[in-house]
Order: C-alpha cells, then sequence, then structure tokens
C-alpha cells in the first residue's frame, strides 16, 4: 500500500467522539485509572526513564497529548595540545521540554498538530580557552550543545496541517531552518558533525535549535520518495540575546531567509538513504568581510565596510545504509557527507565539506550500540584572512605572541572516534576522541586531542 494511502487508513474512523469530549477528556486525563500493564520508571525497554506514568502517559497519548522532558550532558578534557596545554574539563548541558498535540485526535481538526518546546542551555566549552585561541575563538566546537547563552527560551512553537491525503504539508510559527532543511542527525560530539551545518557556518543568518523565528514552511511530496519544500524565517538577531528567551514580537527584524530544499530518500537494497540538494538566499544587508566602499582594505583605509543587499549559500547532504546484519534492518553500516558553499564576500567560512561512518550493532550481545567516526574540513574565505592581514598591519603588529595581534584563520580539520553505549531505550552513553589539527584554523595553535562523553536520555 503506498505510503499516503496507508496514513489514510491509520486516520480514519478517529471521529466517533466529538471533538469536545476529546478535549474535555485530555484536560481530565491526570484522573483516568491506571493501566496495568503500563512500564514502571527505569524500565529498560521504556523509551522515558519515567515510564508510563501508571498508565497516565499511555492514555494522554491516546487522547492526543505527548509530553517529553530530553536532556543532552557533555563533558570535553584537552589530553594534549591547543592553545593552553593546561588540563582541564568542561561540562556543559540542555534541557528540552516539549508537548506535542495531535489536534485531530483533541479538536477532530484532519492531519494538524501543534508543537511546544522549550530549552535551558548551562555550562562551559573546553573550545573556549584551551583548545582554541581565546583572540579568534574556535570555528568548529568540541561541545556541540554549548552555545547562545545560559537561558531558558522558546525553541519550537508551531502549528502544522497536511492536506491531500499529506502530500502537501505546511507549518507556520516559531522554529529554527535546521529542522526542516540541510536537516542531519546529531549523535556526535564535535559541532562538525552534528545537526545542520548550513547554520553552523553561514554566519549570521541561519539559525539552528535552540534559537526560534517566525517562520513558514511548505512542503510536497512528489511521490512516496521525493518531496520539495521552500520557506521564509524572519532574521532577527534580536532573537539571539539572552533577555530575549521569550521575545514574540518581531521588532529588530532585517530580513528573512529564504531556503529552498529537494529532498530524495529511496530504498537501496531494500536499505534506507536520503539525499538533499538546497539552496539560501537572505534578504537583509551583509557587511563585506575585507573592502571597503570603494574596494579597498577597509582595515586600512579606516572607511566602512562595504555592504552587500543579499547573502546566499547552498548545500549536498547525504546519509545511506549500505549493509543489514542477519537481516536486521536496524543494525548494519551506513555512510554519510555533507558539503556547503557561502558567499565569499560576506562570510567567514566559503566552504565546508565532511564524511563519516557508523555502524549499529556491531557486536551481537550488543545490537543496539553504535560506533562512528568522522572526519570534517572548514577552510576560511582567503578574503577574511586578508582583512585579518590588513589589521595586523594597520595596528602595526607582526608577532603572534603580541597580544595585540590578530590570529590569521585559514583551516580547521576535525575529527571524531565515538562509541554509543545503548544503556537502556531511554539513555545512551557516548564516550568519544577527537583530534582537532589547527584549532580555530590557526596554524600556530598546536594540534588538540580531546576526550569527550556526550549523554542522552529522555524523562
Amino acid at each position: 500500500m503506498p505510503k499516503f494511502e496507508l496514513r489514510r487508513a491509520r486516520a480514519a474512523g478517529r471521529f466517533t467522539v466529538s471533538p469536545a469530549l476529546r478535549l474535555l477528556g485530555g484536560l481530565t486525563a491526570i484522573g483516568i485509572a491506571s493501566c496495568a500493564q503500563a512500564a514502571p520508571a527505569f524500565d529498560a525497554d521504556s523509551p522515558y526513564m519515567s515510564g508510563d506514568w501508571g498508565g497516565k502517559r499511555t492514555e494522554l497519548h491516546d487522547l492526543g497529548y505527548d509530553f517529553k522532558l530530553e536532556y543532552v550532558g557533555e563533558t570535553g578534557s584537552n589530553l594534549h595540545g591547543g592553545y593552553n596545554h593546561d588540563h582541564a574539563t568542561r561540562y556543559s548541558d540542555q534541557f528540552a521540554l516539549g508537548m506535542h498535540m495531535d489536534l485531530q485526535k483533541i479538536l477532530g481538526w484532519h492531519d494538524a498538530e501543534f508543537q511546544l518546546t522549550l530549552t535551558d542551555r548551562n555550562g562551559d566549552n573546553i573550545t573556549n580557552d584551551r583548545v582554541a585561541d581565546p583572540r579568534t575563538g574556535g570555528i568548529s566546537s568540541s561541545q556541540e550543545v554549548y552555545g547562545r547563552g545560559s537561558i531558558v527560551r522558546i525553541t519550537q512553537m508551531y502549528y502544522q496541517q497536511k492536506f491531500f491525503d499529506q502530500k502537501l504539508d505546511i507549518k507556520v510559527g516559531r522554529f529554527g531552518e535546521g529542522e526542516d532543511f540541510n536537516s542531519f542527525q546529531c549523535d556526535f560530539q564535535n559541532l562538525a558533525f552534528c545537526g545542520s551545518q548550513v547554520g553552523n557556518w553561514a554566519t549570521g543568518i541561519w539559525y539552528n535549535w535552540p534559537v526560534s523565528q517566525w517562520a513558514a514552511r511548505v512542503k510536497y511530496h512528489l511521490n512516496d520518495e521525493i518531496y520539495a519544500q521552500v520557506g521564509a524565517y524572519a532574521l532577527n538577531p534580536s532573537n539571539l540575546e539572552n533577555d530575549n528567551g521569550f521575545k514574540l514580537n518581531n521588532a529588530g527584524n532585517e530580513g528573512a531567509v529564504l531556503p529552498v530544499e529537494l529532498v530524495w530518500a529511496p530504498h537501496v537494497n531494500g536499505l534506507p538513504g536520503e539525499y538533499r540538494a538546497g539552496y539560501y538566499y537572505s534578504t537583509a544587508n551583509a557587511k563585506d568581510v575585507y573592502k571597503d566602499t570603494n574596494g579597498q582594505p577597509a582595515a586600512l583605509s579606516g572607511d566602512d565596510y562595504r555592504s552587500s543587499s543579499s547573502k546566499h549559500g547552498y548545500w549536498l547532504t547525504f546519509n545511506q545504509q549500505l549493509t543489514s546484519q542477519a537481516s536486521d534492518n536496524a543494525r548494519g553500516l551506513s555512510v554519510f557527507g555533507n558539503v556547503t558553499v557561502h558567499d565569499k564576500k560576506t562570510n567567514m567560512v566559503d566552504n565546508y565539506v565532511q564524511a563519516g561512518v557508523v555502524y549499529k550493532g556491531l557486536f551481537d550481545a550488543r545490537p543496539k550500540d553504535d560506533i562512528g567516526i568522522a572526519l570534517a574540513r572548514i577552510h576560511v574565505n582567503p578574503a577574511y584572512r586578508k582583512n585579518a592581514e590588513a589589521t595586523n598591519a594597520a595596528n602595526g603588529v607582526t608577532d603572534y605572541n603580541d597580544p595585540a595581534y590578530l590570529p590569521i584563520q585559514r583551516t580547521e580539520s576535525s575529527a571524531e572516534l565515538n562509541y554509543g553505549v545503548h544503556v537502556t531505550n531511554w539513555l545512551t552513553v557516548r564516550p568519544n576522541l577527537q583530534y582537532i589539527k589547527h584549532p580555530g584554523g590557526v596554524d600556530e595553535v598546536d594540534n588538540a586531542l580531546v576526550a569527550g562523553i556526550k549523554i542522552q536520555s529522555s524523562f
């Protein structure tokens, strides 16, 4: 049966109870009797550490309400090299509290849903003062969960509606580009291998999780394997400020980011894959990284950097499972890769390349564990380097050890090897080793070896 027909068949027969009764049932579900077969807290087979709440969690789900509290904690230690050889250990974390509402079950609105998620980040990052030169900072990060302020913020608040047997999918509200465009899993700890990579290198315009902005996304399935999508995201730098975690007005908006993407999700020899090709265009003014309005080095002339009326780039992403083990498609070898290319006039990074492999279920005794290795190269725009050289010339400094010297950034390369221990269905512990060549893209900084532990849990 085709996918869209299967979805429609699953939806059949859901309107036998009135919307009012469904809503009332959701509000009073806490008082419903517990299920005898509910998973207890700390059950290894449950997806949640707190279990099924005596059956109430399942009852709420059946009524259209799902609640999640998820935790990611990351620890990084500089074992060797880097800018500061003094050994240190840093910890960072994120808590995400989410509520999903199936509006078809609750109100009878066919193929409609609502999502609200709050996030809270805390901690420090080993990259900031141990791995990279603090004068430039790192390009990537050894603890991807760090950043965007130690605050509580609205990360998701959107309404999603599907039409025409779920072929057309419209999403409006507050969310980030990386949820839908250039999307990528986030199991590695180094930022260069985690999540939407465009957001990591498209400086100042593309905001990944946990930052949200007012947005709309339209997706259309051409067939069971191919869909196209286009989006519009308000470009509002004030959303990054620590005092604006719950800001809902659009004061400070500078334009819009307009991504478009084609996604192909085939099954090759019965094994899943996903291939993405996309382009983004920003309508906001962007500052040149090197030249002034007369085409001269702005750092030398003292004039303002010239302004461009837009900024753009594109990406290619793939993820393909190649093998299965004992006919179990949940186990096997997968390969992945990412390429992003950015505007050379206005962006610090002009291109980025990444590739890696993951094997799930390598050992029969540990069928849910996984092992992964990945490599990445982040290339700094030559014009950005020229600007740093011009800045040093204007300041009359040539010695790297002079505090006033602005280090020249070229290319940062990273590698990570990790092993995900699937302790329970609600807890994964992922020790890892990271090797960073020229941290921050600065040749004078020693190559660094970082040991990390990433913990992912769902309460």
